[in-house]
């Protein structure tokens, strides 16, 4: 059986941008698969150009073997694509909406409307079906864009940053959502820079960075390969960067110590890499009061997937974050996306 989605030595640029360097993975049909990494690691830019929205300078694109360059027409017919930014007319009903949207599928009625009424059960929306979708909930928005990515039944749904300013609640509910489609044997191929949200719902991942796939594979696979345990401390609530760096030479020279990182971004907090053992949290907090530093806060974990790309990267997730927007250019975001 070929692969739900096969991507291989993707490239995309927008004129000296480099939106995508060298993008390889291929999805399972049936599993949720994710795609982790920064704002502006190149994620969008993958997506659009399976989704057909974008042409690649080079690589393969691939749905259940139809070519995405060669054939759009088909490769399309079996993807479902929820972009990011929710995009309604506020005029319409949520049933109105998606009878539009059947009827550019073209779906025969009596079909469309078995479906349109599968859907708005499938994500709670029946009671607001013929509420006007300027009246509804950013939530309830995006459930409803959700519902219109599934009429035409896809093979594989693709969704970009599906939770982004959605409260927990709704978070929830997209969460057991995409569960039901697993379970249901749609496969689903979701973009997202929370950690914990790919954590809970992937069976596999790969991780962007710059537009390269840096690591992939389960989330277990990934974190036992960064091995020790971690530990995160704040020698007061924001440390001054010298107190800091006197602790990371202290601490360094411990024997169960692998490494110690400053997260400038966290405080300047330190986070360690230590071989596991039952003394550690106070075996370094008696080292600290030897010299005179106190101990805010300390707390011991198993490796994130935060820390599988801190051990790629040399930065954690959130530090790429705030990379990404203190160099980010909308014009130039909105530019490329209507190429």
């Amino acid at each position: 059986m070929a692969p739900a989605v096969l991507i291989e030595n993707l490239q995309k640029s927008y004129g000296a941008v480099v939106a995508v360097k060298d993008v390889s993975f291929q999805v399972e049909p049936g599993e949720i698969f994710g795609l982790l990494g920064p704002n502006g690691a190149g994620k969008t830019t993958t997506l659009r150009a399976l989704c057909t929205l974008t042409t690649p300078d080079a690589g393969k694109i691939a749905v259940s073997g139809i070519s995405v360059i060669d054939n759009p027409r088909i490769a399309r017919q079996k993807l479902g694509y929820v972009a990011q930014e929710v995009a309604l007319d506020k005029v319409l009903t949520g049933k109105e909406l998606l009878q539009l949207q059947a009827a550019l599928y073209h779906i025969p009625r009596k079909v469309a409307k078995q479906r349109i009424d599968m859907v708005l059960d499938l994500l709670g929306l029946q009671e607001y079906a013929d509420k006007k979708t300027g009246t509804y909930s950013g939530g309830l928005r995006k459930r409803l864009d959700l519902a219109a990515g599934l009429l035409h039944a896809p093979d594989v749904l693709v969704l970009d940053e599906p939770t982004v300013g959605l409260d927990i609640e709704s978070r929830f509910v997209v969460w057991d959502f995409l569960r039901q489609l697993r379970a249901s044997g749609t496969t689903v191929l979701i973009t997202s820079h929370y950690l914990e949200e790919i954590d809970a719902l992937a069976d596999r991942v790969a991780i962007i960075d710059r537009g390269v796939v840096i690591a992939a594979g389960t989330p277990s696979q990934l974190k036992d390969k960064v091995g020790g345990d971690r530990i995160t401390l704040r020698i007061r609530e924001f440390s001054p960067i010298e107190e800091a760096e006197k602790a990371k030479h202290l601490l360094q020279d411990l024997a169960f110590v692998q490494e110690v990182i400053i997260n400038t971004a966290q405080g300047n907090s330190l986070n360690l890499v230590v071989t596991p053992q039952s003394d550690a949290l106070i075996t370094i907090q008696q080292s600290l009061n030897t010299v005179g530093l106190p101990t805010f806060g300390i707390a011991q974990s198993r490796p994130s997937l935060d820390d599988v790309y801190l051990a790629a990267t040399g930065r954690t997730l959130m530090d790429a974050e705030l990379a990404a927007v203190s160099t980010r250019d909308p014009k130039a975001e909105k530019k490329q996306n209507m190429r």
